[in-house]
C-alpha cells in the first residue's frame, strides 16, 4: 500500500520518541497499530464488496445473455413447430381434396346401368387412414370373407 522502507520507519520512530516522549510512546504505538489494523480490515472489506459487485454484474450479464439465448431458442422451436403443423395441414388438405376428387369422379352406379327410380344415391365411402395404409381391410371385404 505505502512504500515505506525500514530506514524511513526508523526516522519516524525517532521523531515520535522525541515528540511524544518515552512514557507515552508504547501506548500511542499500540493505538496506532489498532487503528492501522482497522484501516486494513476496512480496505479489504471494501475491496471484497467491490469484487462481489463486479461478479454480480458479470453474472447478471451472463444471466441476461443466457435468457436471451433461451428465448431465441424457444422462438426458433415454436416457429419450426408452427411450420411443421402448417405443412401437415397442407398435406392433410391435399389428401382430403384428392379423396373428394376420387370419390366425386367415380360414379355411384355403373355408367351402362340406369339409376334405380326413387333409390337414394350411394354416399361416397370415406376411406380411413388405416385403409389407405393397408392396415385395415375394407368393410365389404370383411363381410365377404365371413360369408
Amino acid at each position: 500500500m505505502f512504500d515505506i522502507a525500514f530506514s524511513e520507519l526508523l526516522v519516524i520512530g525517532v521523531v515520535a520518541l522525541v515528540v511524544i516522549g518515552p512514557e507515552r510512546l508504547p501506548k500511542v504505538a499500540r493505538t496506532m497499530g489498532v487503528l492501522f489494523g482497522r484501516l486494513q480490515r476496512y480496505v479489504s472489506q471494501v475491496k471484497s464488496d467491490i469484487n462481489r459487485e463486479m461478479e454480480l454484474s458479470e453474472l447478471s450479464k451472463v444471466k441476461t445473455e443466457f435468457e436471451g439465448a433461451a428465448r431465441e431458442f424457444q422462438r426458433d422451436i415454436e416457429s419450426k413447430v408452427h411450420e411443421a403443423e402448417r405443412d401437415i395441414r397442407e398435406v392433410e388438405s391435399d389428401i382430403d381434396r384428392q379423396m373428394r376428387g376420387d370419390s366425386a369422379a367415380a360414379p355411384a352406379h355403373a355408367p351402362d346401368e340406369p339409376a334405380a327410380a326413387g333409390a337414394m344415391p350411394e354416399a361416397p365411402a370415406v376411406a380411413s387412414p388405416q385403409l389407405e395404409l393397408a392396415i385395415d381391410e375394407p368393410a365389404a371385404d370383411r363381410k365377404s370373407g365371413q360369408a
